[in-house]
């Protein structure tokens, strides 16, 4: 079978690696695709936008697509499974409808709210002053947040006061777009934050195994948010006996929910989590898709054959199908960044030492990378995802460095503390 994926990311080189492990796939398109995916055996990239839905379409019904898989959350949230569908298409990847649990907080407030899923406790202001003022009564710290898609950066956990009005202000003056038509003020929970994505057909949802990920592009968690700077699996914080309460009060009671909004939801649906010191949760935010770079740890562990998983999940027969099996060990990536991310970047710089890296052990997934003539280039902030595994973290986070020390452009940043809550856990 051929299977299309839809984008460019280091997510997306992870579906396509593990799509390919497969000996029922033939060949995966990826749309646009990155310098990684263009160099894959049979793999090969279409130079498509993302929101080409009519270009999307086309090419999959020419050339027998079986499966077409979304990777981004901006194409879903502008309705690309239902256009898909509407053209004969198998998708996976959840409905405009479903999207919305991603691309509008307060939607998403709400849904948790009715459904009586932990959160946090939240406001919604569509009004500068009011925002300020509330804040000023209520104090720091606290967070900010834009109300729709903002490639995971509109988020601002304020320390003082005068940080959360700076982030209130940014919001209604247009620094997110369309996303700053609400802001959202809520209450800061702490603890630490368990990433939990799962496959689901609208009707039964099962749980990948909890990821960890480091948003803040500094060492030690400090300086601003980015989309993730490393991440690892399983995150040991999310015991079994945590993950069966997930699974009751967090995911089951989601689908019900979107179920009764007559919303069939097929695709990935990502809780993330607070897990707080005495050892209960509360739902930060719900995702609509695969998490970027969690999904860079949670497949090299992954033995069931993917496509059967979102096969399933496409044709609502997800209960049937045994129990997902998962190779022993643990997993753990690091991003390099480009210099300056995730504020102003230059791209175009020369990559080298990715054999090398390879050679070493570890898994390379490109993200904003672009191959031109031989020569592959820069192309994005975060320009690539080196993966580790092993018997236990210090052997995949040892094998991930290994690797990136491998790897060489001009400006490349990278954490040198990915796993550091991991350490503290296993040591504590």
């Amino acid at each position: 079978m051929k299977v299309l994926v839809v984008g460019n990311g280091g997510r997306e080189h992870a579906l396509a690696w593990k799509l390919l492990q497969s000996k029922q796939i033939e060949q995966v398109i990826c749309v646009p695709g990155n310098g990684g995916t263009a160099t894959m055996s049979s793999c090969r990239n279409l130079l498509l936008a993302v929101d080409d839905f009519e270009g999307i379409s086309q090419f999959a019904k020419q050339e027998g697509i079986s499966l077409v898989v979304v990777g981004p959350e901006v194409p879903l949230a502008r309705g690309i499974s239902d256009y898909l569908q509407n053209s004969d298409l198998r998708v996976f990847g959840p409905s405009k409808a479903g999207a919305q649990i991603e691309a509008s907080k307060t939607w998403a407030k709400t849904l948790m709210q009715e459904a009586k899923i932990p959160t946090a406790h939240a406001t919604v202001f569509t009004q500068a002053t009011a925002a300020k003022s509330y804040v000023k009564e209520h104090g720091a710290p606290i967070v900010v947040k834009a109300d729709g898609l903002a490639a995971g950066k509109g988020v601002t956990v304020a320390q003082t006061v005068d940080e959360a009005i700076a982030a209130i202000e940014a919001i209604f003056e247009g620094q997110f777009g369309s996303a700053g038509n609400f802001v959202v003020i809520e209450e800061c929970l702490k603890g630490q934050e368990v990433s939990v994505l799962a496959l689901t057909d609208g009707l039964t949802i099962r749980p990948l195994l909890p990821a960890q990920d480091h948003k803040r592009i500094g060492e030690g968690d400090t300086g601003e948010n980015t989309g993730g700077m490393g991440a690892y699996a399983p995150a040991p914080i999310a015991t079994p006996e945590l993950m069966e309460r997930v699974q009751k009060d967090v995911l089951e009671k989601a689908i019900t929910a979107l179920r009764n909004r007559e919303i069939d939801y097929r695709g990935v649906l990502y809780a993330g989590l607070m897990i707080t010191p005495d050892g209960n949760f509360k739902v930060l935010e719900f995702n609509c898709r695969f998490g970027d770079p969690e999904t860079q740890v949670i497949l090299p562990l992954l033995e069931t054959p993917l496509e059967e998983l979102l096969l399933a999940c496409v044709e609502q027969r997800l209960a049937a199908m045994p129990p997902i099996t998962w190779k022993p060990g643990a997993a753990a990536t690091v991003v390099a960044a480009s210099g300056g991310y995730p504020g102003v970047y230059e791209n175009g710089m020369v990559i080298t030492g990715i054999p090398e890296a390879e050679a070493s052990g570890a898994i390379v997934f490109h993200a904003g990378t672009k191959l031109e003539g031989q020569q592959l280039l820069t192309n994005g902030g975060r320009v690539l995802n080196v993966t580790g595994t092993g018997e236990n973290f210090e052997q995949a986070l040892a094998q991930a460095y290994a690797g990136i020390e491998r790897i060489h452009f001009e400006g490349i940043y990278y954490r040198r503390d990915i796993g550091h809550r991991v350490k503290a856990f296993r040591n504590g």
